[in-house]
Order: C-alpha cells, then sequence, then structure tokens
C-alpha cells in the first residue's frame, strides 16, 4: 500500500489525539471542558476526583496534543477545547472509523 505524504500526516496526528485520550482522567477532563459554554477559570482538581498533580500532568499531555489550550491568568489558569483541533479530531476519528476496512464482513 503506498500512502502519501497527507495520509500519513493524518495517521500521525490521529495517533497523536488518540495517544493523548488514551487515559480515563483525560476523557474526563476533555467532557468536562467540552461541556462548557466558555473557557473554565479554575482548579480543574475541585470540580474532579483527581489530584492537583495528576490533573496537571494530563492537563500538559492535552496541551501538548493540541486538544486544549490554556493560559495563565493568575491566580489561576484558563482551559478550553481547542475548537480547530477538536473539531480535525472529531473529522479523523469519524474518517477512521468509517472507512477503515470497510469492505471486511467478516472475522476469525
Amino acid at each position: 500500500m503506498n500512502k502519501g505524504k497527507e495520509a500519513l500526516e493524518q495517521e500521525q496526528l490521529l495517533a497523536r489525539f488518540a495517544k493523548a485520550m488514551g487515559h480515563p482522567t483525560r476523557i474526563a477532563i476533555l467532557n468536562f471542558l467540552a461541556c462548557r459554554e466558555t473557557c473554565y477559570f479554575g482548579d480543574i482538581h475541585e470540580e474532579l476526583p483527581i489530584a492537583k498533580a495528576t490533573v496537571s500532568q494530563h492537563l500538559k499531555e492535552l496541551k501538548e496534543a493540541g486538544l486544549i489550550q490554556g493560559e495563565v491568568e493568575a491566580p489561576k489558569v484558563k482551559y478550553c477545547i481547542n475548537q480547530q483541533n477538536w473539531e480535525i479530531a472529531q473529522k479523523l476519528f469519524k474518517t477512521f472509523f468509517a472507512e477503515t476496512c470497510k469492505e471486511k464482513k467478516t472475522c476469525c
């Protein structure tokens, strides 16, 4: 199978998003932020049953993957879903699940 450069880049991006979403705590954080009308100002560990140090590490992973964005506004940090990348992730996951081996009707 000879894939083009764009297809490989999309697979790498999908893998980056999937890896960032590969922990239940990160899913909880994404769900929490996605349900907000505006960016969240405050300590997420106060809203979710997660230790402060743990939240910090997971926020870092999500931010590095581009799924969230945040700014320091002392004394709090503002976090929200990165809408542009969120839409890209939705499209990539939808395409992956809809088109991957769609002709295969049976399994082992």
